[in-house]
């Protein structure tokens, strides 16, 4: 795996040594179970793999190269680089300008770029339609590209299965900027639908077995398919990609419910030639991510903390996973905790920052998971662990705790 050049106040003293030990002692991750730090008071459990990603570290490689070697010169980024508001507050106070905020909504006119300009591509990638804009100005939007690879693998799924006349099925957030970006790649030549999970799914298969209508069908999934889309005729042939950071768990359901539905509809002898085998676009990462997580929970423990970005997906689907068996509370970071009493915390289900008293439970040792997603610093989840270590006045030292860690 290549080791890439980032700033080193994204490293952490305490979670990238845990992390080098476990690579070290376990190189092909044969064992997910969680790493125990044990302070005495305060207990807590990091999952064997976390943070950030491939994809994300090749991201911030490229775009700090950038802004190093091209003093004087405008850069500006489509929109956030990664869903972490630390990382893209950086950029934007080195002079990196967005052009549009992660919904698409534009924040600076096309026309007050030259050709003079830089433009970084995202992480999430974008839209055919937007790289023929930055061409038409000028500006070739290939050379600060930081899409990550494993995006690109879908996109290059995708283009297979359309060129085999397979519709393309997209699970995954159809506001999402790398969602917009795979459909946009799709539909170059294929056509193509989105679903956002399961129940989705479902819908679909209803209609292929002709349990629902067109007009149910149009309904449900308006504003969510290609130009010209005909389901009577182009629900025939159906691969499924995924946004990389949705559940691999549920991209895995959603594919196995419409192979079934081809079954029942077609045959199982006749299933390869209406349903694509495409378990090989999932992302290592996310996947590596939430069988940790899952792992993890296996552990007992009075609470999580979720740190990352808000409207990062895949740190979303990590509060998901934990909220299902313990109080969890998902922060951006260590400043989100007011103190021993209160913290302030994202809701996923409201959309909102909330407040809650006695987040800490009155006893001794308080176990805590501890994890982030994919696009937050290692130095962030430092700085949570030390901040709730430091309530505890009696609580070992770190070094002490990290010489103590059995592997």
């Amino acid at each position: 795996m290549k080791n890439f050049d980032i700033p080193e106040y994204y490293k952490s003293p305490v979670i990238s040594r845990i992390k080098n030990r476990r690579k070290d002692s376990d190189p092909r991750k044969k064992n997910f179970s969680p790493t125990e730090l044990d302070f005495g008071a305060v207990k807590f459990y990091i999952p064997r793999h976390f943070g950030f990603c491939y994809g994300v570290e090749n991201a911030i490689e490229i775009s700090y190269k950038t802004i190093e070697e091209n003093p004087g010169k405008r850069i500006f980024l489509l929109s956030e680089m990664i869903h972490n508001p630390g990382v893209n507050s950086d950029l934007h106070e080195r002079g990196v300008k967005f052009l549009m905020d992660t919904s698409g909504n534009q924040l600076m006119d096309w026309n007050e770029l030259t050709k003079e300009d830089l433009v970084i591509i995202p992480a999430f990638g974008t839209t055919l339609e937007i790289q023929k804009k930055l061409n038409e100005i000028g500006i070739d939007p290939y050379r600060y590209n930081t899409t990550c690879p494993f995006v690109e693998k879908v996109w290059n799924r995708s283009a297979q299965l359309g060129e085999n006349d397979y519709t393309i099925v997209i699970h995954g957030k159809h506001y999402h900027e790398e969602t917009r970006a795979t459909f946009s790649h799709s539909i170059e030549k294929s056509k193509a639908i989105i679903l956002k999970d399961l129940i989705e799914a479902k819908q679909l298969g209803n209609y292929i077995l002709g349990k629902i209508s067109l007009e149910e069908f149009n309904t449900i999934f308006a504003q969510k398919y290609s130009e010209g889309f005909n389901p009577e005729n182009d629900l025939n042939k159906i691969g499924v990609v995924n946004q990389t950071t949705m559940l691999a768990t549920e991209t895995q359901a959603i594919s196995d419910l419409l192979k079934n539905v081809m079954i029942e509809k077609y045959g199982k002898e006749n299933l390869q030639d209406h349903f694509a085998d495409t378990r090989d676009t999932l992302c290592y990462a996310t996947y590596d991510n939430q069988r940790a997580t899952i792992e993890l929970l296996k552990k007992q423990a009075d609470l999580a903390l979720v740190v990352g970005g808000y409207n990062s997906s895949n740190t979303g689907h990590i509060v998901e996973l934990c909220a299902e068996k313990f109080p969890t509370y998902f922060i951006s970071s260590a400043g989100k905790i007011i103190s021993e009493k209160l913290i302030s915390h994202f809701d996923i289900q409201e959309k909102k920052e909330k407040v809650s008293e006695n987040y800490l439970p009155f006893k001794k040792p308080v176990q805590i998971l501890l994890t982030s997603g994919a696009s937050c610093p290692d130095a962030v989840v430092d700085q949570v662990l030390q901040k709730i270590v430091a309530f505890f006045n009696e609580a070992k030292s770190i070094e002490e705790v990290l010489e103590g860690i059995i592997l």
